[in-house]
């Protein structure tokens, strides 16, 4: 597999809400907070309905090496426990806290003590970070590793879906927050080489951030081409050392741990506050959104009041969006929640949000141009349709990112992203059945 650095499409940025500091929300009357929020084991709820949170308490607990405990990021009661549908499709426990609007913190909410490794480990195992940039893997466990292995740490500024702008914010804002939090990972992974890629689309946060990192020794800032998916783990990683992360690999296999600028941030802020992650800023654009702006709400917030805050709606909107256009999740409703890896909810008309009819295939070739992994998705539908999962294999559908390029650039309009998810579940499902034969 070979990367070509020209490979990827060139979108309408939007970063229409780049300009705007982010605004701090009244507490909603009630929060939603799902005990999964992260990749791994749900964490284990440890209160009932009827008892009293306040601001960092702990509400569920870790339930295995990867999963991330949860937090309240407001002050109340325990109105129940119950399940909600999650934007993925699964049925997830949820804590319904009614908010009492005093905001009171908890008396025990203390800085922790870091001055090596396992403590800083400790840390963030009960910090409750994950991955900020909307993958949520739980981060103690993407730091637990060798440090051995490990010459390079990448840290991810690229932020290259369109309308989305939270991360531009954290290093425009939280510019020292993001330095520090470069030195603690530099130090206790005992790395001497860091790497903030941002794309060129953010002039100011590049000077920002090389101010803020000018004299953290060995730490720098690169600037990227305006190109997606430049964010996307192994096109930053190819793009900032020039290293290819091969299939059935992760950045670890190359020396190299990839980490959002957002997480960063806010590792070195649980460090000096010890308030765990309770709370986002998030995007709020698209269409049909009166008053787009960037919103700091509690984490368990409903779509709903999110909205409300930024003014309601000027049209009745067709789609709603966790996260970008081209890699989001379609909201099932406006009750749905805020959770650890939203970054951005975004609201669309029925002009955006209706899908053009599709047509055959003519064979253009420019899915397979803009493909950042050299892949040809219109042999993979193929394949597909045809049921051949050994041809899938042989076409490495598994390196798709499902970025979404390939739809994006089709001229007929096809759904090609989305063949490959179901291309890459026919061939799981092959290579397991192929594995359980053979025992």
């Amino acid at each position: 597999m070979s990367i070509f650095r020209l490979h990827g499409v060139h979108l309408k940025h939007r970063k229409n809400t780049a300009r705007m500091a982010p605004e701090r929300m009244p507490i909603p009357s009630t929060v939603v907070i799902p005990m999964s929020m992260h990749i791994g084991a749900p964490a284990s709820l440890v209160l009932k309905a009827g008892d009293t949170v306040k601001v960092g308490q702990l509400i569920g607990e870790s339930a295995g090496f990867v999963s991330s405990p949860v937090y309240s990021g407001v002050s109340g009661t325990v109105k129940k426990i119950d399940e909600i549908v999650a934007a993925s499709g699964a049925n997830i426990r949820t804590v319904i806290i009614e908010t009492d609007g005093k905001q009171e913190i908890l008396e025990t909410i203390t800085p922790p003590s870091v001055s090596n490794r396992e403590e800083f480990l400790a840390a963030m195992r009960n910090s409750g970070i994950v991955g900020l940039g909307g993958a949520g893997f739980p981060t103690t466990v993407k730091l637990d590793a060798d440090v051995s292995k490990i010459d390079a740490i990448v840290i991810n500024g690229a932020e290259c879906e369109p309308y989305i702008t939270s991360d531009t914010r954290t290093m425009l804002d939280d510019a020292e927050y993001v330095a520090e939090g470069i030195r603690m990972l530099m130090k206790y992974l005992e790395v001497n080489t860091a790497i903030l890629g941002i794309e060129k689309n953010k002039p100011e946060c590049i000077a920002k951030m090389r101010e803020a990192l000018s004299d953290v020794e060995g730490a720098q800032v690169k600037a990227l081409p305006s190109v997606y998916p430049q964010g996307g783990e192994k096109v930053l990683v190819y793009h900032t050392l020039g290293r290819v992360i091969r299939e059935g690999e992760l950045p670890l296999n190359q020396g190299v741990i990839v980490i959002n600028c957002t997480t960063v941030a806010t590792i070195a802020k649980y460090i000096k506050t010890g308030m765990p992650l309770v709370e986002k800023c998030i995007t709020v654009d698209g269409t049909a959104v009166r008053e787009p702006k960037n919103v700091i709400a509690p984490i368990g917030t409903s779509l709903r009041d999110i909205f409300e805050f930024c003014g309601g709606f000027k049209e009745t909107p067709r789609k709603v969006i966790f996260g970008g256009p081209m890699m989001g999740w379609a909201a099932v409703d406006l009750d749905a929640p805020v959770t650890k890896q939203t970054n951005a909810v975004l609201a669309f008309g029925a002009k955006e949000a209706v899908l053009p009819r599709s047509t055959d295939c003519i064979k253009c070739g420019k899915c397979a141009a803009s493909c950042p992994f050299s892949l040809s998705p219109c042999d993979i539908a193929a394949a597909y349709d045809a049921g051949d999962a050994e041809r899938l294999e042989k076409l490495k559908v598994n390196i798709c990112m499902e970025c979404g390029c390939c739809s994006y650039v089709c001229p007929a309009k096809r759904n090609i992203v989305q063949k490959n998810k179901l291309a890459k579940t026919m061939l799981r499902n092959y290579q397991m059945s192929k594995k359980e034969g053979s025992k």
